[in-house]
């Protein structure tokens, strides 16, 4: 194969479309691929020499992706190599524009796609430019100050829901430039994991958001595809260093999704490589927790669960990975996870956890499947192939697949629908059929039978189109599959059933999927004839006898259907006449089932089904909308499949009849037409949409009713008439397949050498598909166009006579005219050549040629003949204008015209909306029938031969880039007139055919923007309302196609912007209609939405044109363009220098524009605010915003709107960023700072290195001289994990530029600031403003603010201090909240701008600060301590503390004194809180000095101080971690504290009474005793428990343990909220604790705690230890069940207070022990049972005869107690299954059913365990029925049905 096309086409091509080859013209495309790619080749390598990205690049970049679209990869090695470099090249270019960048990544993506194509030999990429550009856009210092505008995802409005998900991933950078790294990542140099850790590990501070950022980069860059030869230069760098930190971290932060997706993807790449086994627990343990599935009675959630859980994908991934292998470990425990969460599955459970169940069942079947693949069947690559030691075994399918069967089965009745099941079953099944397939007949016969459960039917027989292929071709693993093919066709069919919508499409599916697969033929024959068959090849030929009788009745059903659904039947003749949706669905399913039976059919059973359906529609007269069309539809599948056979029948009979009946002469001019005839007329207007050559013989007699029909006064006759034009037309004049046989050459061979069942579920050969196409022969052409002379020419004819006013037409005929011309355009638009017309110039420059494409597509056009075409475009441009002129309340015929021209434009024989469905519909079936496992391409025959007429028509509609040319230019014109007519329905479809075109052509949007913007202009008098209306959605655009208002380049917005602005001014605007003020909101809004920074510079690198030049020479085909000479490329040198300064140009001309709208008074205010908000995206970082707009920004800063003020404020914050004078850096090395080497490996946390950093208050820098001599390092990461390779650092103050220049020395930029900001009067004003409340309640600390002040200071540090300072004092006293933030934000500001002020500044600075602060925080009240948080907080950040210690130190004097009460106690301690957790590991003396502080006051008595002490108490030991490689922290430890509180709780942990919340009373004065204050403690500690449970990294569980034996005592058992604080608290932290993670070793010491509990006095706390268990086991699942011991003594524990002498606590085991049992912790064995039965047999005393006064004995026996603890195991073993009856249980059930009549509670236990079985059992009843014997069954009757009182 390979060998002929390198003769042809001169290369070897990497990989090209193979459908390509099997088009009827498939031997000229090698020619025009290659002329193509030459073309390509040589002006995209001009284009870059000569340095144009602007047209030339992107356009050949453009056309180059629509070359890999319609040829693949059709280029040679050598040439893929060079265009990826080329693009890598181009997409890295520094400075490229946003949108240009995304469009040339997609391609590069595209190119990289297949990656075995390109083996690393083949091509390296460096990975720096890429982590630049990602860095750049993702984490962009600028973007936050509006001076960069990214594109972002589409926000969904309601019109685009369409767009999935996928897409809107796509549309933002993010996700693109993401997916281009992973497509790079393979080509990374070995060196690359080395030089990335270098890179990302100083930023591994896990207290900081960088953690979270160099963890993402790790997930995304790191290369996983090395060779095991170079494993050591990839993860075996970073793998333990990482899966350490993975299996230490707790509480799910956010990086920890990254580290999953790591190492999922690890896992997959070098499956044998990495042994798993150690962690093989852990991962199953933390895959269950983060499933967040509720367990328990009554369970908290950790909020932090909630949010961020795994992604399942990459779950899925990593476990499919780890199956196989040697140890099975990972099989064993994926069984574990499946069965402890099978109950969840069951369809009367649902919740929010179910999607997430759902998605893994669905996903983890596939994922297996596609590792089976790359085992066994993918051809060999470059990739690292599996070792085949971990290959997975037949056994461990086996095993894999039992293990999924049972929750997959329970699934397919799930409440989210059977979807996901059948995807599961459809992958099971190819793995396993004998395993998949009988359970699911099981359920599907009996829901077959029933009529009572509709869902049952849809669920199975959705999941049986799942597993259809599996079923039908049998093969050796499941040979008695195809045996149950019939049975379940037959018993399908009473599912067409006219009464249950959903019910019948499932049913049309599942019979059109069987058929599809299998060949109806009756071999019957074959039994007597053949000896060779098998016993099961013979059940098969037996029951196709039957098939015959399977399609007749098939056919009576659908008949069955059709009466029922006449329009008479369901509704009144008053509604509407169009068939409803569900109509048109049901009519869908309908025909195409009947169509794929009719294809699949025999001869024989054809004629019988094609004489009944024939006899159906000539003996029974149907209204043409609903029914007719339904059988019609069927009469057209029959004819398609045999047309000679079927026309012979159909077209005679419908001819005469139509004749008959309009022999009478007035039978044209009724407006009523006959049924009859117009029931003949359709059925004759479907069945010839047949093959063209078929309907040659009849067609003297279709012409001739043509022009008898087409001219029926009555709309719908000639409507039908149209229709029959159109398809004699149309299947004359196309290309298409004519047949769709699931075997070539369909089954009419003989029976002796061929066996049809041999072919069921067979798969087409892609090599011998043998399509038959239809190409139109001469005689066809012809007569196409004999038709349009005849039928065509007079109707134009007279409507142009109509047109120049010579003839006149009623509305009606001009209407009818229209419509012949638009289904002769139809029918016949593929046979008419394109348009002509002269390229219009001058729209771009470019010095690369811009030609368009041509593709052949099997039509050769006849020059002699008459372009109908252009003669139709003619006569409707006339006919246009005169309508326009004369009748433009003629709506219909204008909407005839507007999609006339429509097809005119774009028409070359399909439609793009068609070519989408059917390509999404392509894409379903492709779905739901392929076999993934075998692999590529083994689809049925008939979904191949739609895949190759989908790349005809593809090539078909392949039309953008096309040249925009005079008669475009005409029609386009034409197109906006109509869109500014007076009728909105006419405008609005002008407008869909306007917005489509101007996506097609090559830059006719410049030609029409003038035009357009022509309506808007207030100088243009003569405008109406509707036209302005009609301009203004021109601008707007449609959701999907361009937007003119917004286009990417200076000159259309420079047009466009100032044009909407001055429409203000239009005499046809009126602010009064709503309407059009709603336009003008969703074009700002548009723009604000779609707009991005548009570029200024546009230079190419000399890497680029050296790739371009290699590409210029190399390689087969050789490009047809010279590489360009020197003057050339000086020229384009030049140009592109020009077009820079041009740029910069028009962003100012656009700046002032805006400015001048701006100042011109009679602007409405609506104006105004769209200008200021288009000037606000005007701002750019590589550009200074020109002066006039600086001035207007400052001056808006005191606006009478709040809009400007905001957005002025914005904008103002942003200049500062760009009259920034830069500081100098210089590279340190940090070794020399500290004087001391650099550890060796990796040692995190504090080291002697870091010290220098840390704050220490006895060397702190208190003069001039000690502050130079510091050395600050701001940022708080650094250090932590290590140190960067080079630390940058500030030089010294006086290298630094000046910090406060004179004025005159200023640029003008900062003087026009200066002078404002100096002005007394304009900052009364602005703080005026600044203080005003925005919305009441609503307002918060206002970043954009805090950028303003912190601007301001940095760049003119000092000099406005003076005058803010006395406005300050003055809002810091003032309590109102308004005033309080404006202060708050400007003091923040201030402490972050004085990074680079002078130490006599700084000084100077705190000595203002500080009095204001304290003010402050005296004055704080509940609206504002969380704007003090912010601000304090904000001020902090990424500052070195030693910088801010005034700060420090006057926060930390005495935050808790009670001045004030003690609300401002909590808020000084948030607001410190703000400033220390900021500083995260560098300030431990603080922590130290605040612990020692508070440990006093922890006995504090309000809550609110308790609650903020705790919170605080987590941030001081949140730095205490347990992380790997990590020094001991010498910031306060949790241990040294547990140690001294408990010896404060030692009189609550001794003493044995119940611990009573202490209440204080208000005469209460002087020292409490021990116990109160034990209390008071207690109550702090619980709130420090509960606020750490999310937020710290590692839980301190040895610590916890020692608190566990006083909650228990303490927590109640019922769920009352009526509880005081303390008991409620302390079942919170309880339900926090049980839910942590625990490690191997902390297990023992957990269950030795709990033990001893248990065996204490308080059944309270015995009864809470179980429920503690519960939670603990189910989310330590597999950690707990690799310990064996573990769970030995959790089964000890709860067997033992199985027989706890408290009912409740009995019950509550029993219950535990259930939930064990269920999800396989422990399992029911025969010791156990044996226990339980022998503990049942306790004899209990006789009743003694008491006297009827006696006390009763209350307390109940010890052997009552026994005999209940075997009733109750019993029980709860029964309850352990709720959904199935396990072989066990009969017999457990009769030793129940004889404690029914024993004393109470056994008596109750015994009763509700059966009532709780019958409830669960009762839905599958008839399949458990079966485990019981007769007698067993008789027993369980009695005691299931209630007696009878009446007997």
């Amino acid at each position: 194969m390979k060998k002929v096309e390198s003769d042809t086409l001169g290369f070897v091509p990497q990989k090209d479309i193979v459908y390509n080859k099997l088009l009827p013209y498939a031997d000229r495309l090698d020619e025009e691929s290659n002329e193509i790619l030459r073309k390509i080749k040589g002006n995209l390598g001009r284009a870059v020499q000569l340095k144009e990205i602007w047209p030339g690049v992107l356009f050949w970049t453009r056309k180059l992706s629509m070359y890999m679209r319609l040829y693949g990869r059709k280029f040679s090695k050598e040439d893929h190599v060079l265009f990826i470099k080329l693009l890598y090249e181009l997409v890295t270019i520094p400075k490229l524009e946003i949108s240009m960048m995304q469009g040339l990544a997609r391609l590069l993506i595209n190119l990289l796609k297949k990656r075995e194509l390109l083996s690393r030999d083949d091509l390296e990429l460096p990975w720096r430019p890429l982590y630049e550009l990602y860095d750049r856009i993702l984490y962009s210092k600028t973007e936050h100050l509006g001076l960069n505008w990214f594109p972002n995802s589409p926000r969904p409005r309601s019109s685009t829901k369409l767009i999935m998900l996928k897409l809107v991933q796509r549309c933002s950078v993010e996700g693109v430039l993401k997916t281009l790294v992973k497509s790079c990542r393979p080509y990374f140099s070995d060196s690359a994991t080395r030089e990335m850790l270098d890179e990302w590990r100083p930023l591994l501070c896990p207290f900081d958001v960088t953690m979270q950022r160099a963890i993402s980069y790790f997930d995304l860059f790191l290369p996983t595809t090395l060779p095991p030869e170079l494993h050591h230069k990839g993860f075996k760098l970073w793998f333990d260093e990482l899966i350490s930190l993975w299996v230490s971290v707790q509480n799910l932060p956010s990086w920890e999704l990254h580290l999953v997706n790591l190492f999922a993807r690890l896992a997959n790449d070098n499956i044998g490589y990495i042994n798993w086994d150690p962690y093989i627990p852990k991962i199953f343990t933390r895959i269950l927790r983060s499933l967040n599935l509720p367990v328990g009675t009554s369970q908290m959630m950790v909020p932090r669960y909630v949010t961020s859980a795994y992604d399942i994908n990459h779950v899925v991934l990593w476990v499919s990975s780890l199956l196989g292998g040697p140890s099975k470990q990972a099989q064993a425990q994926l069984s574990g996870l499946f069965n402890s969460i099978t109950s969840f599955f069951h369809p009367s459970n649902h919740g929010r956890w179910l999607m997430k169940l759902m998605k893994l069942l669905q996903r983890l079947p596939a994922s297996v499947v596609r590792r089976l693949h790359r085992e066994r069947y993918r051809k060999p690559t470059w990739l690292t192939p599996i070792p085949d030691s971990h290959k997975l075994t037949e056994q461990d399918i086996m095993d894999f697949v039992e293990s999924m069967m049972q929750p997959v089965l329970l699934a397919m009745f799930s409440k989210t629908g059977s979807l996901d099941a059948a995807q599961a079953l459809q992958n099971l099944a190819l793995m396993r059929p004998e395993l998949v397939i009988p359970p699911v007949l099981e359920k599907t016969y009996p829901a077959l039978e029933t009529l009572t459960e509709p869902h049952q039917l849809t669920a199975t027989l959705s999941c049986m189109i799942g597993v259809a292929r599996s079923l039908v071709s049998g093969g050796q693993r499941f040979p008695e599959g195809p045996t149950h093919m019939l049975p379940l066709l037959m018993r399908a069919l009473p599912g067409v059933d006219p009464n249950d919508f959903s019910k019948c499409m499932i049913t049309f599916q599942f019979i059109a999927t069987f058929v599809t697969l299998v060949p109806l033929v009756d071999c019957s024959s074959a039994l007597h004839e053949r000896t060779d068959l098998t016993e099961v090849e013979r059940e098969m030929c037996s029951a196709s006898a039957e098939f015959e009788d399977f399609v007749l009745q098939f056919m009576d059903r659908c008949f069955a259907l059709i009466d029922s659904s006449t329009l008479e039947q369901t509704r009144e003749e008053t509604e509407t006449e169009k068939m409803t949706h569900l109509e048109s669905l049901v009519e869908l399913g309908l025909s195409s089932t009947f169509s794929t039976i009719l294809t699949q059919c025999s001869m024989d059973i054809f004629k019988v089904a094609l004489e009944k359906v024939f006899n159906f529609a000539t003996t029974n007269i149907f209204e043409t909308r609903v029914a007719g069309r339904m059988v019609a539809d069927m009469c057209r599948a029959a004819a398609k499949c045999h047309p000679a056979e079927s026309l012979k029948l159909f077209v005679p009979h419908c001819c005469s009849a139509i004749n008959q009946i309009s022999a009478n002469e007035e039978v044209l001019n009724e407006e009523e037409l006959d049924k009859e005839l117009l029931w003949n007329l359709q059925l004759l207007s479907e069945v010839t949409r047949v093959d063209g050559d078929k309907i040659l013989p009849y067609r003297s007699q279709l012409v001739q009713i043509l022009q008898l029909t087409l001219h029926l006064k009555c709309k719908q006759g000639y409507i039908l008439a149209c229709n029959l034009l159109h398809h004699i037309l149309r299947s004359s004049a196309l290309i298409y397949p004519t047949e769709y046989c699931s075997v070539p050459g369909g089954f009419q061979q003989p029976t002796d050498d061929y066996l049809p069942i041999k072919d069921w579920g067979r798969a087409g050969d892609l090599w011998n598909l043998d399509i038959r196409w239809h190409v139109s022969c001469v005689e066809e052409t012809s007569f196409a166009f004999y038709l349009l002379d005849l039928i065509l020419q007079p109707e134009l004819q007279r409507l142009q006579r109509f047109a120049q006013g010579e003839q006149d037409m009623s509305r009606d005929d001009v209407l009818q005219s229209l419509t012949i011309v638009q289904h002769c355009l139809l029918g016949a638009g593929c046979l008419m050549p394109p348009l002509k017309g002269e390229p219009i110039p001058e729209l771009v420059q470019s010095m690369v040629n811009l030609d368009e494409t041509t593709l052949y597509t099997g039509m050769d056009y006849d020059e002699s003949r008459e372009n109908y075409r252009d003669a139709v475009c003619r006569v409707m441009r006339q006919l246009l204008h005169y309508i326009l002129e004369h009748s433009e309340d003629d709506t219909k015929s204008l909407f005839s015209i507007i999609k006339i021209i429509s097809d005119l434009l774009h028409f070359k024989g399909s439609h793009k909306h068609e070519f989408d469905s059917r390509w999404k519909s392509f894409n379903l079936v492709k779905k739901s029938m392929e076999n993934r496992l075998h692999g590529r391409k083994q689809h049925i025959r008939a979904l191949l031969i739609d895949r190759v007429m989908l790349q005809h028509e593809l090539r078909k509609l392949t039309a953008e880039g096309s040249q925009y040319r005079s008669i475009h230019q005409e029609l386009m014109r034409d197109l906006l007139r109509l869109s500014t007519s007076t009728y909105s329905q006419v405008r609005s479809r002008a407008q869909s055919v306007l917005f489509s075109a101007l996506g097609t052509y090559n830059f006719c949007c410049r030609d029409l923007i003038p035009h357009v913007l022509q309506f808007l202009n207030p100088d243009n008098s003569s405008v109406t309302q509707q036209q302005f209306k009609g301009a203004l959605y021109c601008l707007l655009g449609n959701h999907s196609g361009v937007c003119l208002a917004n286009l990417h380049d200076w000159e259309c917005i420079a047009l466009t912007w100032p044009g909407i602005v001055r429409s203000g001014l239009s005499s046809a605007m009126s602010l009064e209609k709503p309407s059009i003020v709603r336009l003008f909101d969703d074009l700002a809004d548009k723009i604000h939405r779609q707009y991005e920074s548009i570029g200024i510079d546009f230079s190419i690198s000399a890497e680029c044109c050296a790739v371009a030049q290699q590409l210029m020479v190399t390689g087969n085909p050789f490009p047809d363009k010279p590489v360009p000479s020197q003057e050339e490329v000086t020229e384009g040198q030049r140009r592109q220098e020009l077009k820079n300064s041009e740029s910069v140009e028009k962003y100012k001309r656009l700046i002032g524009d805006l400015l001048d709208c701006l100042s011109n008074r009679n602007m409405p205010w609506k104006f105004e605010h769209i200008s200021v908000g288009f000037l606000s995206l005007l701002l750019r970082d590589d550009h200074q915003l020109p002066v006039p707009a600086v001035r207007f920004f400052v001056e808006s800063l005191n606006h009478d709107s709040l809009y400007v003020r905001k957005v002025a404020i914005s904008a103002v914050a942003g200049i500062m960023k760009q009259i920034k004078r830069p500081h100098k850096k210089v590279p340190v090395s940090p070794s020399e700072l500290c004087g001391m080497k650099e550890p060796n490996g990796i040692i995190a946390g504090d080291r002697p290195d870091n010290q220098w950093l840390q704050y220490n208050s006895s060397n702190l820098p208190q003069t001039q001289q000690e502050w130079d001599r510091c050395v600050f390092v701001e940022k708080t990461h650094w250090g932590y994990y290590g140190w960067p390779r080079k630390l940058m650092m500030y030089v010294p103050l006086e290298e630094q530029p000046e910090q406060n220049p004179a004025r005159e020395e200023m640029t003008e930029h900062e003087q026009i600031i200066y002078d404002h900001f100096s002005d007394p009067v304009f900052i009364n004003q602005l703080i005026e403003f600044l203080s005003l409340e925005d919305r009441k309640g609503k307002d918060k600390f206002s970043p954009r603010r805090f950028c303003l002040f912190k601007g301001l200071f940095r760049n003119f540090s000092d000099a406005f201090l003076p005058l803010l300072r006395p406005h300050m004092e003055r809002l810091v006293s003032d309590s109102h909240e308004s005033k309080q933030r404006c202060v708050a934000e400007i003091i923040s500001g201030l402490i972050r701008g004085c990074k680079h002020w002078n130490y006599a500044k700084v000084k100077n600075l705190w000595e203002v600060l500080c009095p204001l602060l304290r003010t402050a925080l005296s004055n704080i009240t509940i609206e504002t301590y969380a704007d003090w948080g912010t601000c304090i907080a904000t001020a902090c950040e990424s500052r070195d503390p030693r910088k801010l210690h005034w700060l420090f130190e006057m926060l930390m004097e005495s935050p808790v004194n009670g001045e004030g009460g003690s609300f401002v106690d909590a808020c000084r301690l948030y607001v410190l809180q703000g400033g220390l957790a900021q500083q995260e590991w560098r300030v431990p003396e603080l922590l130290h000095r605040l612990l020692q502080y508070l440990e006093p006051k922890l006995t504090q008595v309000y809550k609110n101080v308790r609650e903020r002490i705790g919170s605080v108490l987590t941030y001081i030991f949140m730095i205490d971690v347990n992380l790997p490689h990590t020094q001991p922290t010498s910031s306060p430890r949790i241990s040294d504290f547990t140690e001294r509180i408990l010896l404060q709780l030692k009189p609550l942990t001794e003493g044995d009474e119940e611990i009573k919340n202490h209440v204080i009373e208000e005469n209460e004065v002087g020292e409490q005793d021990e116990r109160t204050q034990a209390i008071k403690l207690l109550k702090t500690v619980l709130k420090w428990q509960i606020a750490s449970a999310g937020r710290s990294f590692s839980t301190a569980v040895p610590e916890q343990l020692r608190l566990l034996p006083l909650l228990f005592k303490i927590a109640p058992v019922e769920n009352d909220d009526s509880y005081d604080e303390l008991k409620r608290d302390a079942k919170t932290c309880l339900s926090l604790m049980s839910q942590g993670l625990l490690y191997t070793q902390q297990i023992p010491l957990v269950l030795s705690a709990l033990q001893e509990i248990s065996g204490s006095s308080s059944w309270h706390a015995r009864y809470t230890v179980l429920t503690y268990l519960q939670i603990m086991v189910f989310y330590n699942l597999f950690t707990f069940m690799s310990d064996q011991q573990a769970v030995d003594d959790v089964r000890v524990l709860v067997i033992k207070l199985l027989e706890d002498e408290q009912l409740e606590v009995r019950e509550m085991a029993a219950t535990t022990l259930s939930g064990f049992l269920q999800c396989n912790f422990l399992s029911m064995d025969a010791p156990m049972q044996a226990h339980f039965e022998a503990l049942c047999k306790t004899r209990l005393p006789k009743k003694r005869k008491r006297e009827l006064g006696s006390v009763v004995d209350t307390i109940p026996s010890a052997d009552l107690v026994r005999r209940h603890a075997g009733v109750l195991g019993l029980s709860a073993c029964i309850l352990s299954s709720p959904y199935d009856v396990p072989t066990w249980m009969p017999q457990l059930l009769m030793d129940l059913s004889a404690h029914l009549n024993d004393t109470q509670p056994i008596e109750m236990t015994v009763k509700k365990t059966l009532s709780n079985f019958r409830r669960t059992h009762h839905d599958n009843w008839q399949q458990h029925k079966q485990q019981f014997t007769d007698d067993q069954l008789l027993v369980l009757t009695d005691l299931l049905v209630s007696p009878c009182y009446y007997a």
